[in-house]
């Protein structure tokens, strides 16, 4: 269905190709995983299917791309939709309605399909997508995940052979992202759909491939084959098969279930034995969020919440897309003014106080990084958030360097990942060292190699007395880096307290390992390989 001959891809004013030497073949009505370290190039292979490379991005493509027989070098983008449907990582670059009923609509309107189809296929992707109660929202009123679902549901309705998504599940809570996922398996299994999906949350994904396909970067060729097979050799892997290699297990499982059947010799290691609790914060309360209630226009986003942050604790706020997370955030740096209730920062109230004293309290690194990002070059947005954060002049940069190495100065911030652009944004907002960082699904666009660099540099910062709360739907991150952990639901905060306390009493947000070895009190690949290495050494 989909077939490189040697591609390669080469933008303009850059040193080296973003995708080089790809020669392999997709078969028709399977789901190959497209696995890779950030900027290996996966979104441009996806481009190169939908045809958005080179034809909308520039660059030279090199070699031959074809889907269902069609060359997407003389097939215009336009030309490959009834054929291809694309995804991208922005969900607010695919609307173009006011609707959530006319977005999904809009699709089979440029096909010219009969409005008795078009309703029916409407009616069906709602209930597939559980959207029936936004169908007359406002797409840009919806949450990062209501959107990333109403993105992928425009795409479904037209019925694609060949279906391209980039990271289709990063900004939707687990149960969201097992009803997608799930979506996604009927359509493969049942109408033959070809889906091509680079997703970094692999825990997620990786058990519903047919095919993974790996690319190293570092100039390293692609690598095609069985999930299990790639995985044991990849560099970027899921929690499961982390323990798998940890534990000896061969073939390694990429499930929580084939694991679990796996893993009783384990837990008779690890029986009896506990890892350690979290760290309790001693600190001052730096932020204090009293009996707060925000209404969104005619939606209650918050109703009563209470949330004290303190010097040196990190918090992960966890919830369903939709349930206040970004919300609450935005309220804690004066964006949203309090329907009742009380919000202060460090003695300031947010919403009263100037954006110069606030920055050095508080920073916000949103869910779409782009919002912060003015400049021309990656530069001249690191120096211009020396100047703003009255801080020493390379101190930004260097912060991009350890969260992202070998991100060029010159480089244009729309020319960056997603990940990248993240890095950047993070990098610019704490260049301030603000007492409390908040930051709204940081892990979007992030591969596990990132993460762990982004986790070491939150702890150091935690370490340094700043408070941060982070929203986000990424289980393993609030496994592995939060103290505490509390879940919003409908405005309302319904659990707190200590994260394997709360995680582990939750199947919806216990992590991969908590899982599989339960009901131990384990929840992360390094506090098993911990404790065995205690073990070994004993």
């Amino acid at each position: 269905m989909i077939t490189f001959d040697q591609v390669s891809v080469q933008y303009h004013d850059t040193a080296e190709p973003a995708l080089r030497g790809v020669d392999l073949t997709i078969p028709e009505g399977e789901l190959c995983l497209l696995v890779g370290p950030s900027g290996s190039g996966k979104s441009t292979l996806l481009g190169t299917v939908s045809g958005l490379v080179p034809h909308f991005t520039g660059g030279v493509l090199h070699g031959r791309v074809t889907v269902g027989g069609r060359d997407t070098r003389t097939h215009r983008p336009r030309e490959l939709t009834d054929l291809v449907g694309t995804v991208g990582q922005d969900p607010l670059a695919h609307f173009v309605t006011d609707s959530v009923e006319d977005e999904l609509a809009y699709g089979m309107e440029s096909l010219g399909l009969a409005p008795e189809v078009m309703r029916r296929r409407v009616e069906e992707t709602l209930d597939l997508l559980g959207l029936a109660e936004l169908r007359g929202r406002a797409p840009s009123s919806l949450s990062g995940g209501q959107q990333q679902r109403v993105a992928i549901g425009s795409v479904l309705t037209t019925h694609p052979r060949v279906l391209v998504l980039d990271e289709p599940t990063s900004a939707l809570d687990p149960g969201a992202a097992e009803d997608v996922l799930a979506v996604l398996q009927r359509l493969v299994h049942d109408l033959g759909t070809t889906v091509l999906m680079a997703e970094h949350r692999l825990e997620r994904v990786v058990q519903y491939a047919d095919q993974v396909l790996l690319l190293p970067g570092r100039g390293e060729p692609p690598v095609l084959g069985e999930p299990a097979e790639v995985m044991a050799g990849s560099p970027v892997h899921p929690p499961v098969v982390a323990l798998g290699r940890a534990a000896g297990w061969s073939p390694l499982p990429l499930s929580v279930r084939d694991a679990r059947r796996r893993a009783a010799p384990l837990r008779a290691r690890l029986d009896g034995r506990t890892p350690p609790p979290p760290a309790v914060a001693t600190g001052e309360a730096v932020a204090d969020v009293d009996r707060l209630a925000v209404r969104r226009g005619p939606v209650p986003a918050l109703r009563g919440v209470r949330l004290a942050l303190h010097a040196g604790e990190i918090t992960a706020l966890m919830g369903r897309n939709g349930a206040g997370k970004s919300t609450l955030l935005s309220s804690l740096v004066g964006l949203h003014r309090p329907t009742s209730g009380t919000v202060r920062v460090g003695g300031l109230i947010p919403h009263q106080a100037r954006p110069k004293e606030l920055i050095r309290r508080i920073g916000l690194v949103p869910q779409d990084p782009r919002d912060l990002l003015y400049a021309e070059t990656v530069a001249a947005e690191c120096a211009a958030a020396d100047r703003d954060a009255a801080a020493e002049p390379g101190t930004c940069r260097a912060l991009v360097s350890r969260l992202l190495p070998g991100i060029d100065d010159a480089t244009h911030p729309r020319d960056l990942s997603e990940g990248q652009r993240l890095s950047l944004a993070l990098a610019v907002v704490l260049s301030s060292r603000p007492g409390v960082i908040l930051l709204d699904e940081p892990t979007r666009g992030l591969d596990y190699a990132a993460k762990e660099r982004l986790i070491e540099i939150l702890r150091s910062l935690a370490a340094e007395s700043h408070a941060i709360l982070l929203a986000t739907h990424d289980v393993e991150l609030a496994a592995e880096l939060a103290h505490r952990t509390v879940i919003l639901a409908e405005g309302e905060i319904v659990a707190d307290g200590p994260t394997p306390q709360v995680v582990l009493s939750s199947p919806a947000f216990a992590p991969q390992v908590a899982k599989i070895l339960a009901p131990s009190p384990w929840l992360t690949v390094p506090q098993v390989v911990n404790a065995l290495a205690t073990e070994a050494a004993s």
